[in-house]
């Protein structure tokens, strides 16, 4: 693609091409043979057919029922687009049958209704309840969309979500919890702003009050001013909000003094740096209005520094994106059989993001956001949406809730198990690499990890330890190690550091005298002195591999600054070959999805 051409020519290019679309349907069974094909259909599928009349639950066993959800709208609030019809909506639907599949492997009807009749949308969904394991609303114009979602959850006895309504509160929720963290603020106590009364701003504005917000604490604005007791025009939920703790002829502007929180919901540039600069110490701002925020993250950093910010874009920090929520709420309801998805189901997400969040990054989400320090603070409440973690933090999290609320039909007692599952269906786990793990699990070994002074092994380490794969030993300069730990918050406490350069006490200065000792043993005829002995022993890497020969650890793991020679020769030196072995030769392991190789 020509790279002057502009994002409306891209994205045409990008959906025309090839097949149409963005999403296709393929076999999930073995069609090559006459067999396959009797199997499939006529005359065998007669045998699951017959199977699922005598025990309708059986659906699930030999259907696609179990992971299969339709996506619906009419088209009448499309994005930031507004009622562009079902037809013209589809693009979106598509996409969002893109997003179940690829974070969550969900397979996804599109289905574009035309109407705008409530009884005529909510009998048409109810009607495809045998096909369908769960229903995403989506882009339906409120107050309808209200009416529709409580209808369906009602009449259906499977999940029903509006994303439009619960995704953004779900995310946002998180983001907010961590934000008052952040700032010390008690939630039950802050003046909460939202700029915005649709689907969206109701069900926001209901999850912060589950959490602990206050009604008299929240002021809500339409496009008309606040939502108050006094009118006359309030339709749909906004009476639900309407709030007489301040006159009726209050203006946005006059909201914001000394607000804690804002809460953006409704069309772009609406707020101005002098707006943000009356507002509350350490005031928190979600501008979420897509594609312009309510105010430019520019503009607000510029007005003041002590901003928590985040919009709905990805090019800012903090983004609110619905597809932290929606596909793993789905996977978690679907996993367990359950027929709703209720208030702590969505809690549930809700406190399973926020703590995501306060956890070391992945180094694969560091570099694809070109960031080499994603921590915990004021730019980083949130995961960022290629986090792989999501899946199997977030569903697990939902499927406990409905097994807790009894809403599940299937009981998970295995939950590693779970996880394991999980990670399976996106490729994120591999038989090999788990079947290690297990097996370190079953005794964690002592691991010395000789570049202890790279942030990357300061998160494996962490890792290894929580899950208890081993029991890690760092090597290197002390203060620089706990610097690291106390700047990207990791939980290393009680945890071994050792500095062979810096011996702490004279128990590790009679360590190393004794290691020097005896590398000069092993080396004092292939050309060492003593006096060079004791200064390599010094060194990270043999100082390292003398705790393994002396089982004062059980494997040593370097490389991280080093190049090959200098981290194998060490080994070679201190170690050696075992008796009997001649060559000493390495492995390495190719992983993709669908296998592993040796070389």
């Amino acid at each position: 693609m020509n790279s002057n051409k502009t994002l409306k020519e891209d994205a045409l290019f990008y959906h025309a091409k090839g097949r149409p679309g963005k999403i296709e349907v393929i076999p999930s069974k073995e069609t090559a043979t006459q067999r396959d094909l009797t199997l499939a259909y006529s005359p065998g599928v007669a045998e699951p057919c017959l199977a699922i009349a005598e025990n309708p639950e059986d659906v699930y066993k030999y259907t696609a029922k179990g992971n299969l959800v339709a996506v619906i709208s009419n088209g009448t609030a499309v994005l930031g687009l507004g009622d562009i019809g079902p037809a013209a909506g589809k693009p979106v639907m598509e996409g969002k049958g893109l997003l179940f599949k690829i974070y969550a492997d969900i397979d996804v009807f599109d289905i574009e209704l035309d109407t705008k009749n409530v009884d005529e949308f909510v009998r048409t969904v109810k009607i495809l309840e045998p096909t369908f394991g769960g229903v995403n609303l989506e882009d339906i114009s409120a107050p309808e969309c209200f009416e529709i979602e409580e209808r369906l959850k009602a009449e259906l006895n499977i999940p029903v979500m509006h994303d439009d309504q619960h995704g953004t509160a779900i995310i946002s929720a998180a983001a907010l919890l961590n934000a008052l963290e952040l700032v010390g603020k008690d939630i039950t106590k802050v003046k909460i702003i939202v700029n915005g009364a649709g689907a969206s701003a109701s069900s926001c504005t209901n999850m912060y009050c589950m959490l602990g917000a206050q009604k008299s604490n929240i002021f809500m604005f339409d496009s008309k001013g606040l939502i108050h007791p006094s009118r006359n025009n309030l339709d749909g939920k906004k009476r639900e909000f309407a709030n007489n703790h301040a006159p009726a002829e209050t203006t946005l502007a006059e909201a914001l003094i000394e607000a804690d929180v804002f809460i953006g919901l409704s069309k772009g540039n609406i707020l101005n740096p002098d707006m943000v600069k009356v507002m509350a110490k350490d005031c928190i701002i979600f501008a979420m209005a897509n594609p312009t925020p309510e105010i430019a993250y520019e503009e607000a950093m510029a007005a003041r520094q002590d901003i928590i910010f985040a919009t709905g874009r990805s090019d800012y920090p903090n983004q609110v994106n619905n597809v932290l929520g929606f596909p793993y709420i789905f996977r978690g309801a679907l996993d367990v059989r359950s027929k709703v998805i209720n208030e702590e189901m969505k809690l549930a997400a809700v406190y399973a993001l926020a703590e995501l969040a306060k956890k070391p990054v992945p180094d694969i989400v560091n570099m694809a956001y070109a960031n080499s320090n994603l921590i915990f603070g004021r730019e980083y409440i949130i995961p960022k949406p290629v986090d792989p973690r999501l899946l199997t933090t977030v569903a697990p999290a939902v499927a406990k809730a409905a097994i807790q609320t009894g809403v599940a039909k299937i009981h998970i007692s295995d939950w590693e198990a779970y996880e394991n599952q999980l990670s399976k269906r996106l490729g994120l786990d591999n038989t090999l690499t788990r079947g290690i793990v297990n097996k370190a699990k079953q005794q964690p070994k002592r691991v010395v990890l000789a570049d202890a002074q790279n942030i990357a092994v300061l998160k494996a380490a962490q890792q290894v330890r929580e899950e208890g794969i081993a029991i890690p030993i760092l090597l290197g300069n002390i203060q620089v190690i706990q610097q690291l730990i106390s700047e990207h918050q990791l939980d290393l406490a009680d945890i071994e550091i050792v500095d062979p350069m810096l011996p702490a006490n004279e128990a590790e200065k009679a360590r190393l005298i004794r290691y020097g000792d005896l590398l000069f043993e092993k080396r004092q005829r292939k050309g060492y002195n003593k006096g060079e002995a004791h200064d390599m022993i010094r060194r990270r890497n043999y100082f390292g591999c003398m705790m393994v020969e002396t089982g004062e650890a059980d494997a040593m793991v370097g490389g991280m600054t080093r190049n090959y020679p200098d981290t194998i020769r060490p080994a070679l030196q201190v170690i050696g070959r075992q008796q009997g072995v001649k060559k000493v030769s390495g492995m390495y392991i190719l992983m993709s999805r669908f296998w592993s190789a040796f070389f």
